[in-house]
Order: structure tokens, then sequence, then C-alpha cells
């Protein structure tokens, strides 16, 4: 990979780590503790509630799964690991990293 290719998938990370950063800060409000709210319709609020917090901590824990992910991506382009096959040690071409920055492995190991 040369140098301009690297430094354009880095600012792509970096752009997604700050995407990212910015969905958690919006998403924290739907992880609230949810109250029992007399005023509200009753148990199906409440249902709907639950339901939302329950998605909205998944959602929560995909985006941690993919900051580490990410993360991972950057320590090994500092590592001069990057852009390399895990199964093969092929390089993985500039494009597939350009849309999956965090992507370990080429099109020929992912795909069996």
């Amino acid at each position: 990979m040369n140098a301009s290719a690297e430094a354009e998938i880095r600012e792509i990370i970096l752009q997604k780590l700050a995407e990212l950063e910015e969905q958690d800060r919006l998403g924290r409000d739907g992880q609230a503790v949810v109250e029992l709210d007399q005023q509200a319709v009753g148990r199906l609020s409440r249902m709907d509630a639950l339901q939302s917090q329950a998605m909205a901590k998944a959602t929560q824990a995909q985006r941690e799964i993919q900051v580490k992910a990410l993360n991972a991506a950057l320590k090994r382009m500092e590592d001069d690991d990057y852009g390399y096959c895990q199964d093969c040690g092929e390089d993985i071409p500039d494009a597939r990293l350009k849309l999956n920055p965090a992507v370990l492995k080429c099109m020929s190991c992912a795909t069996g």
C-alpha cells in the first residue's frame, strides 16, 4: 500500500470514529432508566420504553465493537502491519480497505 492510500484510509478511519462518537453521544438518552409514569397510557407505554431502551443498548454494543475494530486498524497501521490478510498474508486491495477499513481478510479468505 502506498503512502497516499494509507493516509486516505487513515482519514476514513478517523472520520468513522468521529461519527461513532457523535452517535454515541446522541444515543445515551435512549439508554436511560425507564421511569414508571402514572400519567402514561399504561403497561404498553412502559413496554415500548423498555423495548426502545433495549434497542439503544444493542446499538451501543455494536458501536463499541466498531470502535474497537477501527482502533485496532489504526494500531496495525502504526505497526506497519495494515492491509495484509490475517490468513494468507496477501495484500488486501485498497478498494476493499476503503469500504471497510477494519477488514482483516482478503476476499478469497473471507469467502471461504
